[in-house]
């Protein structure tokens, strides 16, 4: 049982004043209707008088039964106090403790008991001062004593959990009456810890980065503004770095998005080392970084500190077992302008990062005021490139490839070209980096393929000799899981054997092996040709040759360009030949430029050759007519 706030654990409840007043006027109603029915009866009165006895006896009788009832829904109503009390004390919503007048823990509710962590019997009898901290024992005798005066109060005191973490708890007390008499105090608390966590992890949402735990763009731009203007007020200068890795999408095509998670994980730990306590470092989006200098004497100075991020990059990582190196470019400037904010700052590193990707990459360079807006450029080429893909506005050259043997044409490259109405023909060195990076090159790489297969088809209906022609593949071409149907598809709309499509790969794209292996078996048992294009630039040129099924590898022109005057590429062009010859693999040289070039890979057994010493690439026309007469002179 329950125990009792007055120690009185077996006494009755005991009327009160109101409910007594009841009774006491239903019982004079009903002795008064009795005398007025035993007057009639003991008197013999007429029946007028009867029937007007009986009926005020009749009305009496009511009334005192209205308010007997009301008496018993009163005592009914009284009857609910325990379960309410039984209810709030095991309740686990709203923690409820009720206090002596000493401060002593009379009766607690198993919220309470929860919320500090320890049971309903380790605190009752005890008082609840020892558990707060020293700072909050002065508030709760305060709130105490003006309880005992009947005031209600809320304040924040802070106590202690029984494991030992410190909690901060909101609580209300108010006084607990009995008898018009103050015996105790009610106290209801609420736990701020918690909101206060929410709080700070909103905070944490809106300011950093979930999975690096780096500052986000929002907290980057306070802290650059504040450091821009702390360096303006005492003469001094700052200095941003704006970072991207260099083929950051690759590795998520390739392994996935939690291995590339992993990657950024560790960049943002490099990154974090090499600043030090120099300035701080965001992740801003995707694959890149944010880096401010706080106190930088010079622009070489910025530079220096650039490089040294570079190079904190370009050290292998380690995932999964899995030795991966990538590079990264980086976009500098300094506050050495005096009317740039922040958000200028931050334009410049990126339109200097995006030069250094024009530039070929893994290098660092710093804002010129004598630049124009190259990023306006490429967003306007880049809607220019949609409306083209709707106009039909890109055309197909081919280059033909010889057989160094028998000077016969032996088959074409097919290569894209962007007629634009107004600034004519664009290579494809302006667009198609433009193009992979919007996700275009898709749409265009598929035209490719069909306009391709459809020309080759035509020039064998009008009679001409059957041969190949190759296609590039982009990366984003190569990752999709429908390829290899895809390809069958075009096939079968265009007419064309599989026999003469060749499908140009580059090393890059061979790091997923597993996706690698399946696609090229899908090709090739479909009967197309697969060659590796740009051979010898990528880090794995060796590793796959043995285990893939590939056809044919085309050296590249860099290697051949330089052939007569480097010794080592020389050699290097040699041993591809020869290894490429040992594993029944055909070799073909691109960017053949002169007669010398030529002779030397006559030499070394090349088996084919393309590059402007035979033809550059040409309409499809000129292909026509050069079909009949595809030899060496």
């Amino acid at each position: 049982m329950t125990k009792r706030m007055d120690g009185s654990p077996n006494r009755r409840y005991r009327a009160s004043q109101p409910q007594v007043m009841l009774r006491t006027a239903a019982l004079t109603i009903a002795i008064v209707a009795a005398l007025f029915c035993a007057a009639a009866l003991y008197r013999n009165a007429g029946p007028v008088l009867e029937w007007t006895s009986s009926m005020i006896a009749v009305l009496a009788t009511a009334i005192a039964a209205i308010l007997f009832a009301r008496n018993g829904q009163m005592i009914g109503f009284r009857n609910f106090h325990t379960p309410i009390v039984e209810t709030l004390l095991q309740s686990e919503a709203v923690p409820l403790a009720i206090l002596d007048r000493d401060g002593v823990i009379m009766e607690m509710n198993v919220a309470s008991s929860n919320t500090l962590g320890y049971t309903r019997q380790d605190l009752l009898g005890k008082p609840l001062a020892p558990l707060l901290e020293p700072g909050s024992r002065n508030s709760l005798q305060e709130m105490l004593d003006h309880a005992l005066q009947g005031k209600s109060e809320q304040r924040n005191i802070n106590i202690t959990h029984r494991s030992g973490f410190p909690l901060e708890l909101q609580i209300i007390s108010s006084p607990m009456l009995k008898e018009d008499e103050v015996i105790g105090t009610v106290i209801v608390s609420q736990d701020l810890s918690d909101r206060k966590r929410n709080i700070e992890r909103i905070r944490y949402m809106a300011y950093y980065d979930d999975m690096t735990g780096l500052p986000n763009r929002t907290l980057f731009h306070i802290r650059m503004n504040e450091s821009l203007a702390f360096a303006r007020e005492h003469d001094g200068m700052i200095g941003l770095c704006y970072l991207d890795l260099d083929r950051f999408k690759l590795v998520n095509a390739s392994f996935g998005r939690e291995f590339g998670d992993m990657l950024l994980l560790q960049v943002a730990e490099r990154l974090t080392r090499a600043v030090g306590d120099r300035g701080i470092v965001a992740r801003m989006e995707g694959d890149e970084f944010a880096l401010l200098f706080h106190d930088i004497e010079s622009e070489g100075q910025l530079i220096e500190f650039a490089r040294g991020l570079l190079h904190a990059i370009d050290e292998p990582f380690e995932l999964k077992g899995f030795p991966l190196h990538i590079t990264s470019s980086l976009g500098a400037v300094t506050s050495l302008v005096k009317e740039d904010d922040g958000y200028s700052l931050l334009k410049k590193a990126d339109i200097a990062l995006v030069k250094v990707k024009e530039s070929g990459k893994n290098d660092c360079m710093l804002y010129s005021e004598s630049w124009s807006n190259s990023s306006f450029e490429r967003l306007t080429l880049q809607h220019e490139m949609y409306r083209a893909i709707q106009r039909k506005e890109f055309i197909l050259l081919y280059q033909p490839q010889y057989d160094l043997v028998s000077g016969m044409m032996v088959g074409v490259e097919a290569l894209v070209r962007w007629r634009h109405p107004v600034k004519g023909m664009i290579t494809p060195g302006e667009f198609i980096p433009i193009a992979e990076e919007s996700g275009m090159i898709v749409q265009i790489g598929d035209w490719v393929l069909e306009e391709a297969c459809r020309q080759n088809k035509a020039w064998q209906d009008a009679g001409l000799p059957p041969m190949p022609v190759s296609v590039n593949l982009s990366i984003r071409q190569f990752v999709q899981q429908d390829l290899a149907s895809k390809v069958a598809s075009v096939l079968e709309k265009t007419g064309l054997k599989p026999e003469y499509l060749d499908l140009e790969i580059t090393e890059s794209m061979t790091m997923d092996t597993g996706h690698v292996s399946r696609c090229l078996l899908e090709l090739t048992d479909m009967g197309v040709g697969i060659s590796v294009d740009d051979f010898g630039t990528g880090y794995s040129s060796f590793h796959y040759l043995k285990n893939f099924p590939i056809d044919r590898l085309k050296i590249d022109r860099s290697f051949v360009r330089d052939i007569q005057q480097d010794p080592s590429d020389a050699e290097i062009v040699a041993a591809i030949i020869a290894m490429a010859h040992n594993l029944n693999i055909q070799v073909i040289a691109e960017g053949v430029e002169n007669e010398e070039q030529m002779e030397f890979l006559r030499k070394h057994n090349c088996d084919e050759m393309q590059g402007y010493f035979w033809s550059p690439p040409v309409s499809s026309t000129d292909i026509e007519q050069m079909l009949g007469a595809a030899y060496i002179q």
